[in-house]
């Protein structure tokens, strides 16, 4: 079994029910492992360190251990996931000048961005993944796939956004 740390944040079905109710139930039905935090309105974060099998696990079994608790919670964000420069070098243990360095010295195969602009946005294991491949850079296995876990789950989240017409047509040309 491994420890994976990872944070799930959510909207609260109804904006003034007061997330702070919610803590002493989401400790009693196995949230014992995560830091829970209630700073915006209408909001809940969980900061885990769960142990499980895969990232996958841990990730699922703690969403669906909030979703037991607050029927109607919407998932908003799982982390670690969408990440700056500056996220990516902390992760990598290098500075956020070096990483811009390799980013621009090697423009064609670094990841591209899911958003550019004067802060650019990358998939964090996308650019692990990169890291690792062109770099040699070791990353912790455990770090790599709960990065995975939550990329997906944050990709899962957004397709159910889409029209379902829009969203088969998508699939289709995406095969």
């Amino acid at each position: 079994m491994t420890v994976f740390d990872f944070t799930l944040k959510f909207a609260l079905p109804e904006l003034e029910q007061d997330a702070a109710e919610y803590i002493e139930q989401l400790g009693a039905a196995g949230c014992d492992d995560a830091m829970i935090g209630v700073g915006i309105k209408g909001r809940i974060a969980l900061q885990f360190s769960r142990e499980a099998d895969t990232a996958f696990n841990a990730v699922f079994s703690a969403l669906e251990d909030v979703k037991q608790v607050i029927p109607g919670v919407k998932l908003t964000e799982a982390t670690p996931d969408l990440v700056g420069l500056s996220d990516i070098a902390i992760v990598i243990g290098v500075s956020r000048q070096n990483v811009r360095k390799l980013m621009l010295a090697h423009s064609q195969s670094f990841p591209a961005p899911i958003h550019s602009g004067s802060t650019s946005i990358w998939h964090l294991s996308s650019v692990l993944q990169w890291f690792q491949e062109k770099q040699n850079k070791m990353v912790e296995q455990s770090v790599q796939d709960i990065a995975q876990a939550t990329m997906q789950l944050n990709i899962a989240r957004e397709m159910t956004q889409l029209d379902p017409s829009l969203q088969s047509r998508l699939l289709e040309l995406a095969r």
